[in-house]
């Protein structure tokens, strides 16, 4: 029997308990608190943003914090934290958001769970959002995986793609990139090239090679600046091989360059493509463009960037295939400097050949021959090399006007580069070092992050077209400060300067947005829902927009972002847009039009009149600014074959072996001028062609004797197992289009190739 006392005590336990559970039932996610949707690591500096909006097309809403903030443990309800919100500038207006500001720091929590911040008094919160030092792994994955979806000619298969996305290989029918003809020789069969392979650019189809080799020196950056974040994992046709998938991702690219090479060294200027949704329904022929110095100079730089990475896993015989292509290329481009090709420009004869213009200017193509000769002197010694970039690095707009920003960070990048190469001059390597320090600390940079000059942590001084790229592009510059050794007291402040960035990105922003394409079953609340691509086109039944079509687009791809210069067609103005007038008022505007800066947004897809692209496009360049600042935040904890927490090493060859490799190290550096390739080891003189291929294979082997060939699929499946002398033929007719991996066995030597079948 209970005694009174034991009543009132249960009773009063039972109130309290539904007290709490009703006030939880009662909560609702406000818009006016804005976290990182994803989360954050525990060590990171971590605060929530309460808005209340002032100015912008949200200005006639308010919202006032109430006294008491409080990080609550989901998992059981509790308040880890409590405290107030501090107010940002004394209450000021934020002229770039529109917004007065508070904030509530919750750093002091490392404990790793699921948590929200909830407004006491009000009984509001914010989303769930994780802390874990793995936060960010698959958002990562995802980032990567979206050039798997932009593959031009290649097959993607539901077990990759998943059965939302997958497609056929496109561009591959008849005068598409498997022939295609150059643009002023339509009808001439004599101009026919193979110029397949690559990624579609952005949410057009075309393929700009000065875009694309600036894509594969992006890749090796990632590579080069945090080796031991990229697994083999990414579910891409190629994962599995014992080669990191960046790595397997970034050669698609590199092969498609390859291609583009003639002869003599210059580079296709660029591939014009047929659109159509999905993308393997394009019919229309493929043209390509003549060669420019431009294109090659960068094309130059990527091979020889690459030529060091995959070198340096022991890819030793196409690691010598991309120095002479750089070499080459950049000889053609000494003796030709100023061969320009404009593409989709009336004057020049090439209207419709593209969209946008990849030509540069004289400062371009100075700059890209600064990049040339960087990477082409580390990984050949030669001192002409290192000595055009003595001579002209004081052109480059860092050391001209001592000023870093994020619209060059690319070109300061380079400077960095090359004055940490052992063989640098020493006065100029310091002189670029100073140079950098010093303009790292001026009022847009360190000086703004120190004087909390953004409220949402991500300040950058112009909001333009393409502004989420500025976002990535002054993260990095601020990572650049660790990578390069520029200064080391300011590592920490680098670090948490540049993170701010990312959760920005990641919904920190006035729309409380995830500024990734559907990422909803990744962590996100309020993702990109569409977004401009020729692929998830407006009004497409399955892929236009989450929530209204079937699937909505990809997940994944960051969109353009804020841009304040957003306008309709003129012709909308004076209703001269023939059968679309009626488009141009069919929606509202505001926003994106007429907002402070980071309200400049809107999340849709209508493409002309209302040119919806220059708000919301989706960009290579974009992904690989994002990817490369996110990776920085990720776990470095993958061996050198992409394996996770693996024990594989970089032998005395440069060869990844041990481990779950399969290949024995080898630790007599004399043994190491026998192996030409980690491809998986090489002695054996082979040629495979064609590749891609429809059907056949031929297998040239100058090697004598007899000889075994084992064809297995993506997976590592046993498809075909038959031994030959000399030169062979299979039939790969009974298998559907992917990836396949050839195995040539002679003599205790291996040799692997991936043949792509169409």
């Amino acid at each position: 029997m209970c005694t009174m006392k034991q009543v009132v005590s249960r009773n009063l336990i039972l109130v309290v308990l539904l007290a709490g559970s009703f006030t939880s039932l009662a909560q609702t996610i406000s818009k006016y608190i804005v976290v990182d949707q994803f989360g954050y690591r525990p060590v990171s500096r971590k605060i929530a943003v309460i808005r209340d909006p002032k100015t912008g097309f949200d200005a006639a809403e308010s919202f006032t914090p109430g006294s008491t903030y409080q990080l609550i443990d989901k998992a059981t309800s509790t308040s880890v934290l409590s405290g107030s919100a501090t107010s940002w500038k004394a209450g000021v207006t934020d002229a770039s958001s529109g917004d007065k500001i508070w904030w509530f720091d919750f750093s002091s929590v490392t404990n790793p769970g699921t948590y929200y911040v909830l407004d006491v008094d009000n009984n509001v919160k914010s989303y769930d959002f994780i802390i874990d030092k793995d936060v960010y792994k698959e958002v990562l994955k995802h980032a990567v995986r979206t050039f798997f979806y932009q593959r031009a000619g290649f097959e993607k298969n539901a077990a990759f793609a998943g059965s939302a996305w997958a497609d056929g290989a496109s561009h591959v029918k008849n005068l598409q990139d498997l022939n295609a003809r150059q643009y002023n020789k339509t009808g001439d069969v004599s101009s026919e090239l193979d110029v397949s392979g690559g990624w579609y650019d952005a949410g057009d189809y075309n393929k700009y090679t000065t875009w694309t080799a600036n894509y594969v020196a992006d890749f090796m950056r990632a590579y080069i600046e945090r080796p031991g974040v990229w697994g083999d994992d990414y579910n891409i046709p190629e994962s599995g091989n014992k080669i990191p998938d960046i790595l397997d991702e970034a050669k698609w690219g590199i092969d498609h360059l390859l291609r583009m090479q003639r002869p003599n060294g210059s580079m296709l200027s660029i591939v014009g493509l047929a659109h159509g949704s999905p993308p393997s329904s394009a019919t229309g022929p493929s043209y390509y463009g003549t060669p420019s110095t431009s294109a090659t100079l960068h094309s130059a730089a990527a091979f020889a960037l690459a030529s060091k990475v995959y070198g340096g896993i022991g890819m030793k015989q196409y690691a010598e295939t991309l120095k002479t292509a750089a070499i080459k290329a950049w000889n053609w481009a000494i003796a030709n400097p100023a061969v320009i090709f404009k593409n989709n420009d009336s004057a020049s004869g090439t209207s419709g050949l593209g969209a946008g213009q990849q030509e540069t200017d004289d400062y371009g193509r100075l700059m890209a021959k600064l990049k040339a000769a960087c990477f082409l002197f580390e990984i050949t010694g030669d001192a002409a090399y290192r000595s055009f970039v003595d001579n002209n690095y004081t052109q480059v707009h860092l050391i001209a006007w001592t000023f870093a920003y994020p619209f060059e960070t690319a070109n300061q990048e380079t400077l960095l580069y090359y004055a940490n190469l052992p063989g640098a001059t020493p006065t100029v390597s310091n002189a670029i070092r100073t140079v950098y320090k010093n303009a790292m600390n001026g009022d847009e940079n360190f000086a703004a992050f120190y004087n909390d000059k953004d409220p949402y942590g991500a300040h950058i001084k112009d909001y333009t077209w393409g502004s989420n790229a500025t976002k990535g592009s002054q993260a990095l510059m601020f990572l650049d400060m660790i990578t390069y050794g520029i200064d080391a007291t300011k590592n920490s402040d680098a670090t948490m300067a540049a993170e701010g960035f990312v959760h920005y990105l990641h919904g920190t922003n006035p729309f409380s947005m995830v500024y990734l394409s559907n990422m909803y079953a990744y962590g996100a609340k309020n993702s990109v829902n569409e977004f401009y691509h020729s692929w998830f086109t407006n009004g497409s039944a399955k892929w236009d927009r989450v929530g209204t079509s079937t699937f909505g687009p990809a997940p994944g791809f960051v969109t353009g972002g804020p841009n304040p210069s957003y306008d309709r067609d003129g012709c909308c103005a004076t209703n001269t847009c023939g059968g679309s007038n009626a488009l141009c008022n069919s929606e509202s505007l505001t926003p994106p039009k007429g907002q402070p800066a980071q309200k400049s947004y809107k999340d849709f897809n209508t493409s002309w009149p209302l040119n919806s692209w220059s708000v919301t496009e989706n960009s290579n360049g974009y992904q690989l600014n994002y990817i490369r600042m996110l990776s920085y935040f990720v776990e470095a904890n993958y061996d050198c074959s992409g394996t996770e927490n693996g024990t594989a090493t970089l032998d005395v060859c440069s060869i990844c072996s041990g481990g779950s490799t399969g290949i024995s190290p080898i630790t007599d550096a004399s043994a190491c001028s026998t192996i030409t390739s980690n491809e998986l080891l090489q002695s054996v003189s082979v040629e495979i062609y064609p590749n891609p291929t429809h059907q056949f294979i031929t297998i040239v082997n100058q090697q004598k004797g007899k000889y075994k060939v084992v064809v297995t699929d993506a997976m590592g499946k046993i498809l075909i197992t038959e031994k030959f002398t000399g030169t062979a033929s299979l039939s790969l007719a009974d298998y559907p289009a992917g990836m396949y991996l050839v195995i040539i066995e002679q003599d205790g030597y291996l040799k692997l190739r991936k043949i792509m079948k169409l």
